[in-house]
């Protein structure tokens, strides 16, 4: 895995020269997918790897606004004139997405590519205030209508784009880890960018998984041994580019249309990767407060933030990592809960 990535998975690769272990690593929707699992079976680690690249291809051809044949791409051009049929594993996602925006009272909003569609970080381009001002008219997950019984999605104004930037790769590392299941394994990690979803523990051992310092690449802040459970970290230092000291990421805080400031990073496990991954966006959009009171309401997932001062803080749940180190960083209790 990169250094850029948000998790630094500290046992990736570190058996790789054994046989039981398989790997691969490629470059897929715009950031490093991984696979990493324990089978005595060389022949069939080969199929298992490429039956989880082909799913990752599949979503990915589904869901991305990148490619202009994806189901998601042909609902941004018509649903503002007409109803669009989005197919059943596409329209579940989005009513879960819905679903999570009232959760969040809005702070996760598919809707945000209308701004987020002005952004290029390879170009350094970002839109200018006016065109930011306008497209924000745009952003309303409530603009978003449903069918249940038809599995159709419209607009309900012209202007609105949806994205699921914010859960496609929780949904891809779940998806990930489903096959290997089905073929029997484990133990092992799917990871996407900043999402991974662990299977099991690693052969008797959990698995250690570093949380990188947001402004230092390569260093890890914190580490924490986790068994079974998805975790998911959203960074202001995945996509970016700075400019005249300010820095311009790629999450978008919906009520403004402008990159969240005050957080750095904002990471949550959980049993489910589709949740980590959006409630990773939500909490870096709510902020440490509000954040980690919404953590607080929901008993399965935890979370630790790193702020803009640098101070970690964690949600109630979690036993203090740093305990017993007497020249820990600065960690905090999360601010009460429901």
């Amino acid at each position: 895995m990169r250094a850029s990535l948000g998790i630094l998975a500290l046992f990736l690769f570190a058996d790789a020269i054994r046989a039981e272990w398989h790997t691969d690593v490629r470059a897929k929707m715009g950031t490093e997918v991984s696979v990493y699992f324990w089978l005595e079976d060389e022949a069939r680690g080969k199929v298992i790897i490429e039956d989880v690249f082909a799913e990752v291809d599949r979503i990915n051809a589904l869901m991305s606004t990148y490619v202009e044949t994806s189901r998601i791409s042909d609902i941004n051009r018509r649903a503002a004139d007409e109803p669009v049929v989005a197919g059943e594993e596409l329209f579940r996602l989005i009513r879960r997405s819905l679903d999570i925006s009232v959760l969040t009272h809005g702070a996760f909003d598919i809707t945000y590519d209308s701004v987020g569609q002005h952004y290029d970080f390879h170009e350094r381009r970002r839109p200018d205030d006016a065109t930011t001002e306008a497209e924000r008219q745009h952003i309303n997950f409530r603009y978003v209508a449903l069918d249940q019984g038809k599995g159709t999605v419209s607009f309900e104004r012209q202007g609105v784009r949806i994205n699921l930037g914010g859960i496609a790769k929780g949904y891809v590392v779940e998806r990930g880890v489903d096959i290997l299941r089905q073929h029997g394994v484990a133990n092992g990690v799917v990871t996407a960018g900043g999402d991974s979803r662990l299977l099991g523990d690693r052969r008797g051992r959990p698995w250690m998984i570093g949380i990188r310092n947001p402004r230092k690449d390569g260093e890890v802040a914190i580490s924490v041994p986790l068994e079974d459970e998805a975790i998911s970290t959203s960074g202001d230092y995945e996509r970016y580019f700075d400019e005249d000291g300010i820095r311009y990421h790629h999450i978008i805080k919906p009520s403004s249309g402008r990159p969240v400031e005050g957080v750095h990073s904002a990471t949550v496990f959980g049993p489910d990767a589709v949740m980590t991954d959006a409630l990773s966006t939500s909490v870096f959009v709510m902020g440490v407060d509000e954040g980690l009171k919404l953590i607080g309401c929901l008993p399965d997932y935890e979370a630790i933030v790193i702020d803009a001062e640098g101070q970690i803080f964690y949600s109630s749940g979690l036993e203090d990592p740093a305990s017993a180190e007497e020249d820990s960083p600065s960690i905090t209790p999360a601010p009460g809960t429901c």
